[in-house]
């Protein structure tokens, strides 16, 4: 190669300079604000189900026993922090102890469910569910789950979850955990070990769909 040649192939730094030239800085994803997103969205949920369900008559079942209130309370933390610990495993460098955050609400639901079962009185005016009963709260929580799922994944594809299996099965339990939450609006029922077996699976099969199908979209 001759010197000519030579001089007139761009040095390292002019290489770098031709590269970079029509870059712009990339704005950090904020794993807060994605949350808060999705929550508001769950909001709008909410009161959109309020504005047809018989409020009054919700209240006084929750608040006949406190297992009924607690079970709601815990439904409902269960999904907030699954959501912030989904979306704060999904960046890259967040710690997986964010996975840990939802567990406390979960065991607390899952306990006052529990014990809803085992309490030695019935709720006035307020019968057990019934089989079919059970099965209508299950199609419920799997069917509200679907787009609070979807909507959660298309918002995760801002980030790059290096554990995607972790981050999607916290996604699927904070979806499971809203929609148990607001199934409350129609459940008239007391507790029954036939009707927390049936909301159980339901919160186990959406959050296994949302760990198989969400990986095949990350992947």
């Amino acid at each position: 190669m001759s010197e000519a040649t030579r001089s007139d192939e761009p040095s390292h730094d002019q290489l770098i300079e031709r590269l970079t030239a029509d870059l712009r800085p990339v704005r950090p994803v904020s794993p807060a604000r994605l949350a808060a997103g999705w929550l508001l969205v769950v909001v709008v949920f909410a009161g959109y189900l309020a504005s047809m369900a018989d409020l009054h008559a919700m209240m006084r079942r929750l608040m006949a026993a406190p297992d009924m209130w607690l079970a709601a309370v815990g439904s409902a933390l269960t999904g907030i922090l699954a959501v912030v610990a989904a979306f704060m495993t999904s960046v890259p460098g967040r710690s997986t102890r964010w996975a840990l955050l939802p567990l406390p609400p979960l065991a607390l639901w899952i306990w006052e469910s529990g014990m809803g079962c085992a309490r030695s009185f019935h709720l006035p005016g307020v019968h057990d569910a019934s089989f079919g009963d059970s099965d209508h709260c299950f199609m419920f929580i799997c069917a509200l789950s679907l787009p609070l799922s979807l909507l959660l994944m298309v918002l995760l594809r801002w980030t790059f979850p290096l554990r995607p299996n972790l981050t999607l099965a916290l996604g699927g339990l904070a979806a499971a955990g809203m929609a148990a939450t607001l199934l409350n609006f129609f459940h008239p029922y007391d507790a029954s070990v036939s009707d927390l077996v049936f909301h159980a699976v339901a919160v186990a099969l959406v959050v296994v769909a949302n760990r198989l199908f969400g990986e095949r979209l990350f992947r």
